[in-house]
């Protein structure tokens, strides 16, 4: 294989950027680049290569087999040469961290101390729907993401780190004269609804995973698109939602939430630890803080207490 000279290493880095975001556009721009001047880079260095690294289609830019080669090889060493920058640099540096709002606030946010200790610095707790924090993760706006949805995109790397366990719960009220017998699905879809949207997402799923079909007959009689506030209602008595076990393990064992219905097997919603491709390997910072992130939400989300 040609090899690349030392002056020729930006265009590296700009291939293995349009590499692991799967566009050139999102590469320039988290270089700092114009879009023809990374292009310019791409197409130099695969003259020097002697060979093409990408394919380009309507959808996007899909990398040939030698290009996934030269990036498995390239990247661990830009990589190190980077995270030697960045040991001089990121005591200091901000990171930033982004999750559901109850997660955020539920799991991280109380550990707050030991996350600025494991990065080395400032942090920034963002709130929002995985799937916007996916996009800003890829793009460079995130640094770490807790998803709920499973990371697809070339140019991130996610790892399963706890399951949620979902239960249907309500004030003691709506328990009142509930069977367990057949009937208990027309009892329960009497009872009304505090939603996180209009569309009922998680409780269709709860019913689609526990009794098999849509809850055709249920009504929102509320909508509030953070689990922390519709715990609040349903304590409240407003109705019965499906939540995460974990945020509602101290009302169940109070008395002021009831489970509803006890399945076998709750439904569950696997968590991921999100970043960009390689560079929890590059960077110290970035690994001691997945670490912590990791530690902490499979002890909340799993057992009573940190």
């Amino acid at each position: 294989m040609p090899i690349v000279a030392a002056h020729n290493l930006d265009h590296l880095r700009t291939f293995l950027t349009a590499y692991r975001t799967g566009s050139v556009s999102d590469a320039a721009r988290l270089l700092g680049i114009s879009q023809p001047t990374a292009s310019s880079h791409v197409r130099a260095l695969e003259a020097t290569l002697g060979y093409q690294l990408f394919d380009r289609t309507p959808a996007g830019l899909v990398a040939t087999a030698r290009a996934t080669m030269l990036a498995q090889q390239a990247a661990r060493h830009l990589d190190a040469l980077e995270d030697l920058v960045e040991l001089s640099g990121e005591a200091g540096a901000v990171v930033h961290v982004g999750g559901a709002a109850d997660l955020v606030a539920e799991v991280l946010a109380p550990h707050v101390p030991e996350l600025v200790a494991a990065a080395g610095g400032p942090v920034r707790l963002h709130v929002g729907m995985a799937d916007d924090h996916l996009a800003q993760l890829r793009h460079g706006d995130l640094d770490v993401v807790v998803s709920s949805v499973r990371p697809r995109a070339q140019g991130l790397s996610g790892s399963p780190i706890a399951d949620e366990e979902f239960v249907l719960v309500g004030a003691p009220r709506w328990g009142q004269g509930l069977t367990d017998g057949p009937g208990v699905v027309d009892e329960l879809e009497r009872i009304p609804v505090v939603a996180f949207a209009e569309n009922l997402p998680i409780i269709r799923r709860y019913w689609r995973s526990v009794f098999g079909h849509r809850p055709d007959t249920v009504r929102a009689v509320a909508v509030v698109p953070d689990l922390r506030a519709i715990r609040a209602a349903v304590v409240a008595g407003a109705g019965m939602s499906a939540l995460p076990q974990y945020l509602v393990r101290d009302q169940l064992a109070d008395g002021s939430l009831v489970e509803l219905h006890r399945p076998q097997i709750g439904p569950l919603n696997t968590l991921y630890l999100v970043t960009r491709s390689g560079r929890t390997e590059a960077s110290r910072s970035l690994r001691d803080l997945a670490a912590v992130i990791t530690r902490v939400v499979i002890a909340r989300v799993t057992t009573a207490e940190v």
